[in-house]
């Protein structure tokens, strides 16, 4: 199952710095972990950048893996 990694204000949202979530597509994961941490972790989310094995990506239809890792970035603050 791929797994997930929050960092920062993603990893308050959602109340744990990691977790592994059983997801097909990007698409889905991100339903799920709504489904999962509630309106607030949206909110968050929507903010944030993610990676699939270290590639950004914003399409909902990008597959994921059995061994997928997911970074979930808010926005730092700094130059």
């Amino acid at each position: 199952m791929p797994q997930v990694r929050y960092f920062a204000a993603a990893a308050e949202a959602a109340g744990v710095a990691s977790e592994t979530l059983d997801a097909p597509t990007l698409g889905a994961l991100r339903a799920r972990l709504v489904d999962a941490h509630g309106a607030g972790f949206e909110r968050v989310l929507a903010r944030c950048s993610v990676l699939v094995d270290g590639v950004h990506t914003e399409d909902p239809t990008t597959p994921l893996t059995h061994a997928a890792l997911v970074d979930v970035l808010p926005p730092f603050a700094g130059g």
